[in-house]
């Protein structure tokens, strides 16, 4: 079976927060005034987000990654994740983490059925890691990174939020990273979740910026993109990696646009970048024993109501959830 929406898009992707908890406090993605954290009720068991997970599939849906927060700091999880690769119809089973707990849990991760991993890493200098992080040890995401590798966690991609100002200084360290590793670095343009406390559109720095500084390095050959990601891939001469830009804001892919996420307390987000959400939660605990046929009418419903393109009318109009709260 195929989900399509109304626009003619195939939706096959479903991203999956376990958490709004998380053990670094990046100053982009978790409000910094206090944790604001949802109460323990609020959020789904694993039990109720396997459900979804389960109905989302009989749908349509094959490709499955889960994020937070930070995925590892829940409790169980890797239970939960060795319940979720047994799922018949998933082909694609992925996480996205911030690494600093990595080294320790690759391993299992690998063994309960993870295919790959994405780490958030912002800076390749320990001391400004540090500040963006509010405390974060980059050795220990070091040490994650190669950890993933070795076990075969791949390919592994390591996502860097550019900021203007703060670490758009390090695109070329981060691009030749790719010269001598099979890495994948993919520089996304730093995008206006959140409210004002986490945004500021001066520091934006759209991609066509970042590209001009990794053509400065020499022969750059454009890969394209590879599936229905968001990245478009380029590979600098006779390196083992590529360099991917996500372009969000300056050449949003809505056109291929195949995803809906679920939060971690029990919301539907058609798109990244409208509040506009659907409630499962309230169905999974009053259904009485037709969750299942709820949910699947509920998945529909927010694959039909997708909307064409990104409502996003000015830089300086951020939508008023956190990423902590929607999911990396």
């Amino acid at each position: 079976m195929k989900l399509i929406d109304s626009h003619g898009r195939s939706i096959n992707y479903l991203r999956v927060s376990v958490t709004d908890r998380c053990n670094l406090r990046c100053i982009y993605c978790m409000k910094q005034g206090g944790l604001e954290q949802k109460e323990k009720a609020e959020i789904l068991t694993f039990e109720e987000i396997e459900c979804v997970i389960s109905s989302a599939v009989k749908l349509g849906i094959t490709k499955v990654r889960l994020t937070g927060g930070e995925p590892l700091v829940r409790k169980g999880f890797i239970s939960f994740v060795e319940k979720i690769s047994k799922i018949s119809g998933i082909k694609d089973l992925s996480l996205t983490t911030n690494g600093s707990l990595l080294e320790d849990y690759a391993e299992r991760l690998k063994s309960a059925g993870i295919m790959r991993v994405n780490v958030s890493l912002d800076s390749l200098k320990p001391k400004k890691y540090s500040e963006i992080t509010y405390g974060g040890d980059i050795q220990k995401v070091f040490k994650g990174i190669e950890a993933a590798r070795r076990v075969g966690l791949s390919p592994v991609k390591i996502n860097v939020v550019v900021i203007k100002e703060l670490n758009d200084d390090e695109i070329t360290d981060f691009a030749m990273m790719t010269m001598n590793e099979d890495l994948n670095i993919r520089f996304i343009e730093y995008m206006p979740i959140g409210s004002t406390d986490l945004w500021n559109d001066k520091r934006y720095m759209p991609t066509d910026k970042m590209l001009e500084i990794l053509n400065s390095l020499g022969t750059l050959e454009k890969i394209g993109s590879t599936g229905h990601g968001p990245a478009i891939y380029y590979r600098l001469k006779g390196a083992k990696g590529k360099i991917g830009l996500i372009s969000p804001i300056s050449n949003h892919f809505c056109s291929s646009c195949n995803k809906l996420r679920l939060t971690s307390d029990g919301r539907l987000r058609k798109c990244l970048f409208s509040d506009d959400e659907v409630d499962v939660r309230s169905v999974l605990r009053t259904a009485n024993g037709n969750s299942e046929e709820e949910l699947e009418k509920l998945l529909l419903h927010a694959v039909q109501s997708k909307p064409e393109k990104l409502n996003l009318d000015a830089l300086g109009n951020p939508i008023a959830r956190a990423m902590s709260e929607i999911g990396g």
